[in-house]
């Protein structure tokens, strides 16, 4: 073990999990960010050594409050907890599903990130990776020969994501003289429990992790402010 601690948000299952058990196997400290204290307990002892449990639902202010005051000092931290409620188009997508989504992605985010900072500035190489998704880039959104189409769907997902970059850009702006290194990460598609389309999916979700580890553990001399696939090669916004 090192002195090193990370903290991964919904890390009880998926591709959280996976991430959770990677730094755990590299010797920090891990949190295991979890809503539900018995799923992320049952995580915890499938992690093994180093694993903590840390009760934390991102979209609950006072929740998120009393897990950074228990954390003192943190080197790692990894927003991976996300939802996708549908598959919808944005034609057929109500403004509360749109409300619940960024909610969970995006201020969940902002609110965690800004909580734990005070930790995050008492390591001397404070790592951020937001877990971000392919399908939030533009650019592969758009002419010419997009990969994603409007029949990809999941409106309220997708640009739910996109936002998360553009927070990744300006975290990564606003830090960098602090020594921070703040990157998001596409995993894609994985068997997750996400939405119906990742269930069915056959990618492995620990290969998506092996993403996650190499920004969490960057050099000095790293990049930040970037937008990476699982595999290391970048993602245009």
């Amino acid at each position: 073990m090192n002195e090193r601690t990370a903290l991964v948000t919904g890390a009880n299952k998926g591709i959280g999990k996976h991430i959770a058990r990677l730094l755990a196997a590299e010797g920090l400290t891990v949190y295991v960010g979890s809503r539900d204290p018995g799923r992320g307990q049952r995580a915890v002892e499938e992690i093994g050594a180093g694993a903590r449990l840390l009760v934390l639902d991102v979209t609950d202010p006072d929740g998120v409050a009393q897990a950074a005051a228990q954390v003192d000092r943190l080197d790692v931290l990894v927003n991976n907890a996300g939802i996708s409620p549908s598959l919808a188009p944005p034609t057929d997508t109500g403004v509360e599903e749109y409300r619940r989504t960024y909610e969970t992605n995006v201020f969940g985010v902002v609110a965690v990130t800004n909580a734990f900072l005070p930790a995050l500035r008492r390591s001397p190489r404070p790592r951020i990776v937001n877990i971000s998704s392919g399908t939030a880039s533009l650019t592969w959104s758009t002419t010419p020969n997009p990969q994603f189409t409007p029949a990809s769907g999941a409106a309220a997902y997708r640009s739910s994501k996109a936002a998360l970059n553009a927070l990744t850009v300006l975290y990564a702006q606003t830090l960098a003289e602090d020594g921070f290194k703040v990157n998001a990460l596409a995993p894609g598609l994985r068997a997750t429990d996400l939405n119906p389309r990742a269930a069915a999916a056959g990618g492995d979700p620990a290969e998506a992790a092996q993403g996650a580890l190499r920004l969490a553990m960057l050099p000095d001399d790293g990049p930040t402010g970037g937008f990476f696939s699982w595999d290391g090669t970048p993602v245009p916004w």
